[in-house]
């Protein structure tokens, strides 16, 4: 069976054979700030849930020889999103930041690879500011609870039964000092989102949350839990990171994968009716405006991870697996208003859920290369493509 198909660019696999390697997340800052690290997890398994006790390796690849150093190991990890490592953005040549688990409690890690000092911060990480001075931080339990692929095996909510929480919500991390402060209540953006259920009570959680790009503010998708028929609703709020200045993007409904355009433009497949006019959609929202726009309907046909290129002249998207189990990866000119399919990946169709492996597209540094996670050649590896040889 022909596990690559429409290869207009060979991809080159950065990973090795004694294990199984993925980064995680589309959003996240994989490659270090000269290009030439490529931070990854390593773990023993891929076809089942991690459990509290299962370790990933974290470490970094080097892309002048594809070797694979070790920095560390956690047990706070997923499929889906890893333990969030990422470079920090204060200082991406040596200093990365993951999450962790001590005890039955999770936290972040600072750590300096050059000097090998790490510090902790009291809460995990669930998305870094752009500036490198904060980080915010969410109930992973909760989302546990809600989606396993998300959130980490080895800690209860403690606020199980309580729909919106008072004392649970979005709190802010400084990252020098380690330090947080709750800046925002579930019950607080319950209040602000309610009138959607007109008096019906329903559990909520924070499913997603980025600060723009000048990180002044966040987008947070906040989401119920299913109900008797299974099926969860979407709302999308954006505020100070303060919480202070709630805005109301879109009300529940379905809405999806997103990335910032700037600190105000904010891209997302949804299609709930008042906010999207032409149903399910790539749309870019206007912050603290009714103003919408889509990026070209005829080719963005599904939902698939959108990323912006440094000089936010192209967009990265891939797809979920079509029927015969392929994974397909794009690019389009935002400037041409033209896209082309780079390639499809086998996808293997046992690994689906929350173990699934998607591509995860992401940009490096400089806009010229891209990586992903597949499993086409039957483990999770890590490629590369050099976009360079396109002449977009």
């Amino acid at each position: 069976m022909d596990r690559i198909k429409d290869e207009l660019l060979k991809a080159e696999r950065l990973t090795k054979e004694d294990g199984h390697y993925f980064f995680g997340y589309y959003d996240t800052p994989a490659w270090s700030s000269n290009d030439r690290y490529h931070l990854c997890h390593k773990v023993a398994f891929c076809d089942r849930l991690p459990v509290a006790e299962d370790r990933a390796q974290l470490g970094y690849i080097d892309l002048q020889n594809n070797s694979f150093t070790v920095i560390g190991e956690t047990t706070a990890w997923n499929f889906q999103q890893g333990s969030m490592l990422q470079w920090h953005p204060a200082y991406p040549q040596d200093t990365v930041i993951y999450n962790s688990r001590k005890g039955s409690a999770y936290e972040g890690v600072v750590l300096n690879l050059t000097t090998g000092k790490s510090h902790t911060l009291e809460r995990p990480v669930a998305n870094v500011d752009p500036t490198g001075k904060y980080a915010v931080s969410i109930n992973f339990p909760r989302m546990y609870d809600f989606r396993p692929g998300y959130g980490y095996a080895g800690e209860s909510d403690p606020y199980a039964n309580v729909p919106y929480p008072q004392d649970d919500g979005i709190y802010l991390i400084d990252l020098l000092s380690g330090s947080s402060r709750q800046a925002i209540s579930l019950q607080r953006i319950w209040e602000f989102t309610k009138a959607y259920f007109q008096g019906e009570d329903r559990k909520i959680l924070i499913n997603h949350i980025t600060f723009t790009t000048d990180g002044t503010r966040l987008v947070v998708l906040v989401r119920c839990f299913p109900d008797k028929e299974k099926i969860w609703k979407t709302a999308v709020v954006t505020m100070n990171t303060d919480g202070s200045d709630l805005f109301l993007l879109a009300d529940y409904g379905y809405a999806s994968h997103y990335h910032w355009k700037d600190r105000e433009c904010l891209t997302i497949h949804a299609g709930e009716a008042a906010t999207n006019p032409e149903g399910a959609q790539l749309y870019v929202w206007k912050d603290k405006t009714r103003e919408v726009e889509t990026i070209d309907k005829s080719f963005f046909l599904e939902d698939g991870h959108c990323s912006y290129s440094p000089d936010r002249r192209f967009m990265l998207y891939d797809s979920y697996p079509d029927s015969e189990s392929y994974r397909h990866l794009y690019i389009y000119n935002l400037q041409t208003q033209k896209g082309i399919k780079l390639a499809s990946y086998y996808s293997l169709p046992e690994l689906d859920g929350d173990i699934r492996c998607d591509l995860h597209p992401r940009w490096n540094r400089q806009g010229t290369l891209i990586s992903f996670d597949s499993t086409h050649e039957g483990q999770r590896h890590v490629y590369k493509m050099d976009l360079r040889d396109l002449g977009l």
